[in-house]
């Protein structure tokens, strides 16, 4: 088989990886699509219980919609917002049905290289096909010839610790019985039992965090003596709760005020400027202790959101280009450095920003940004238009932008719960300053930002 016969390999079935094969196909080239998980938008799906910021019209990639039209689909109304399960039973699955044999679950990849060349080697290299080495649900291997590899696996699978340094604290993993690192869904009854009138440390700052916080805080309005102690590496700033009723993303807003209310409502305590160095147990109970030894009262339980990673334990033997801060691909990582972009100032890229020195292999979706929290769902799709294209030689289309991005609803992140979905409002992602009274130190800070 001549290699432009062989298949593009694309590693994940979640909503960039089955967008990626949505684009080959368009393109007439074939895709074989391997997802561990048992069913489509497997990562998406153990979140599902989570609202995204952004609406349905915004998460569904035009070449997929093209594909699905002919089954009969619809896309939901497109001024709603999804939760996760939502996400993926509506629209994920639907497109990996439509897809067919080209997407094969159960298939977990472990490495990928050259065909007869590990990353040292020079020889022909560029003239190889790459080979994927793929492990079965019941324990078979399985090596797969390709002719290129798009890794949409995404982060899910890797999240950060509790360290403040990075690594996992002294004692995070004889306490992992204690320590979880999702979101919790307090709608189930064994989730809803395990923080039900206990003391739960959050570590994290982010949208997730405040997911988290808001969930304790209605559980804490239900049931006595359930508290949450929320952690936070860093002091207050201007963005410790978002942007608030300025937030152009209302849901996104709304969650930050949310999070603000259960440390002002007393159902949650604030500690700032804590860097996690040690978990220990105390009887039944786990102590944090700070890097600088600072000790904080026992907690029952730890809910861990410190952000994801990637993992490229199985790229090892491919000459990757990545940023040495943010692990993304060399030429993205300025654009996306979340120490001088937000959600509302990463522009459009593809095939450019995203190639390697190991040709026809690219990194895209959350992936692609590596420990960058600022991805978005729309970004993605017009990541795998520019690398379908490119693979299928035309570069004039691979290096056009395609893609405007509305001014609202398009963050990455999760919404409330069951807050009714809210009508986005004009303006940038960003919203302007906005003064508002934090709870924890008494003076008014500004909050803004993504």
């Amino acid at each position: 088989m001549g290699e432009k016969q062989l298949p593009v390999v694309v590693i994940g079935a979640g909503p960039v990886g089955l967008a990626a094969a949505a684009h080959l196909t368009e393109r007439g080239i074939e895709p074989l699509v391997l997802e561990a998980g048992p069913a489509a938008g497997s990562a998406v799906r153990e979140w599902g219980h989570v609202r995204l910021f952004s609406t349905w019209s915004e998460v569904v990639d035009p070449a997929a919609e093209k594909l699905l039209a002919p089954t009969g689909w619809s896309a939901p109304d497109g001024t709603t917002y999804p939760s996760g399960a939502d996400w993926a039973e509506q629209y994920l699955q639907p497109l990996a049905d439509v897809l067919g044999d080209k997407v094969r679950y159960g298939a977990t990849v472990t490495g990928v290289s050259r065909l007869g060349r590990d990353r040292v080697v020079d020889a022909d290299r560029e003239q190889q096909p790459f080979t994927v080495h793929v492990e079965l649900a019941d324990g078979s291997e399985e090596r797969i010839t390709a002719r290129a590899v798009i890794d949409a696996s995404g982060t899910w699978s890797t999240p950060s610790p509790i360290g403040g340094d990075g690594l996992p604290a002294l004692g995070e993993k004889p306490a992992a019985d204690r320590i979880s690192y999702r979101v919790p869904d307090l709608k189930d009854p064994a989730v809803r039992a395990r923080y039900a009138g206990r003391r739960t440390a959050v570590i994290g700052s982010g949208a997730s965090a405040f997911t988290a916080l808001a969930a304790l805080a209605d559980l804490a309005k239900k049931e006595g003596d359930t508290h949450a102690v929320w952690i936070l590496r860093r002091g207050v700033t201007g963005s410790t709760f978002g942007g608030g009723t300025a937030d152009q993303l209302p849901a996104r807003g709304a969650l930050g005020l949310a999070a603000k209310a259960a440390v002002d409502d007393g159902y949650a305590d604030a500690v700032t400027g804590f860097r996690s160095g040690a978990v220990e147990k105390a009887g039944e109970q786990l102590v944090l202790v700070a890097e600088d030894g600072r000790r904080l009262d026992p907690v029952d339980e730890i809910i861990v959101l410190t952000g994801l990673r990637p993992d490229l334990s199985f790229l090892s033997e491919l000459r990757l280009g990545l940023d040495e801060r943010l692990q993304a691909p060399t030429e993205l990582a300025p654009l996306i450095d979340p120490n001088q972009h937000s959600c509302g100032t990463v522009y459009p890229h593809g095939v450019n920003e995203l190639s390697h020195p190991e040709e026809d292999v690219y990194l895209v979706g959350m992936k692609s940004y590596g420990r960058a929290p600022t991805f978005l769902a729309m970004t993605g799709y017009e990541q795998v238009r520019s690398v379908a294209a490119a693979l299928a030689g035309d570069q004039e289309a691979a290096e056009r932008v395609e893609l405007v991005l509305p001014e609202t609803g398009v963050c990455g992140g999760a919404g409330l719960f069951d807050e009714p979905e809210a009508a986005p409002s004009g303006g940038g992602c960003c919203a302007s300053p906005a003064t508002i009274q934090i709870g924890i130190g008494g003076a008014p800070v500004s909050s803004g930002g993504c």
